[in-house]
């Protein structure tokens, strides 16, 4: 085509894909560059604007690397990655919030009633629930990788300090479908925003911040895999967080308790709890694949 002009370079793009491209790629980079097309129309995009988005993709590159996924981070405070979680959340089931970029695969067994606090000073949490289908069924053999924040705010890919599996574990439900393990309360903290993703929140007038959080990710055979997070009804950040991760669903509540009440078995802190505890309940819902 030589005559290429602003009003035709879109249908010309769709033109050169050849006819064996798939029809669901045809349908995502088609739409995705009649959009970028017209938002580059809308605002009139000038050089000195294209190029710098240039460079900022280029030192997101750059900046990212096996602990560090700058491009996820990216659309996570676009609010993307939520966006696209929410499209595809079934409303029977809890719902799912985002993975963010400091999930470590490989995590160690972690028992039933296994403790995550190791021998950080801060006051235990007891974390239950039950992991069910839409109907309150339990799912036997269920699978529960679960992450967090050390106290100091920062996650073990972060922090020379921690090792590496610190505040990691994966459990395997019983026939009860109950899962059950001891930690330390997380807290709030801010995501990286030392790179190109800080400098937009900075530009944009934003808070790098997110509310204090249980990562989850819930996998069943049969059921659709869940990947979500559980936030405490008190953090001063719950309504404005910054990567648009929480949902009224994943909303829990930290019941305070007397040293005496924890469990007196079943637990591997059992019998060695001797101050005040903080207790949360929260079920897990996984839908079938179907």
């Amino acid at each position: 085509m030589r005559n290429v002009t602003r009003d035709n370079i879109t249908d010309v793009f769709m033109g050169y894909l050849g006819q064996d491209t798939d029809p669901r790629l045809r349908e995502v980079v088609g739409s995705l560059v009649k959009h970028l097309h017209a938002f580059a129309k809308e605002v009139k995009l000038t050089h000195a604007e294209w190029n710098e988005g240039i460079r900022f993709l280029e030192r997101a590159g750059e900046i990212s690397d096996a602990e560090r996924h700058e491009f996820v981070l990216l659309s996570d405070v676009l609010g993307l990655s939520s966006l696209v979680d929410m499209l595809h959340n079934r409303p029977e089931g809890t719902s799912s919030s985002v993975l963010g970029p400091f999930h470590i695969s490989g995590a160690p067994p972690l028992a039933v009633g296994g403790d995550m606090r190791r021998d950080y000073d801060a006051p235990v949490v007891l974390v239950e629930g039950v992991i069910q289908d839409p109907l309150g069924n339990p799912i036997p053999g269920a699978t529960l990788d679960i992450w967090q924040t050390a106290p100091n705010g920062l996650y073990s890919s972060q922090d020379p300090d921690q090792d590496t599996y610190s505040f990691h574990g994966l459990q395997t439900v019983g026939a009860d479908g109950r899962y059950a393990f001891t930690t330390v309360k997380p807290v709030d903290y801010t995501v990286p925003s030392d790179g190109p993703v800080g400098d937009i929140l900075r530009a944009c007038g934003r808070h790098p911040w997110r509310p204090s959080h249980l990562h989850f990710i819930a996998e069943a055979k049969g059921f659709r895999p869940l990947v979500t997070e559980v936030f405490p009804e008190d953090d001063p950040y719950l309504d404005e967080d910054t990567v648009f991760g929480v949902r009224e669903d994943l909303v829990m509540r930290y019941e305070e308790m007397p040293a005496g009440s924890f469990p007196a078995d079943g637990f591997e802190l059992s019998g060695k709890v001797t101050n005040d505890y903080l207790r949360v309940r929260f079920d897990l819902t996984l839908v079938p694949e179907t």
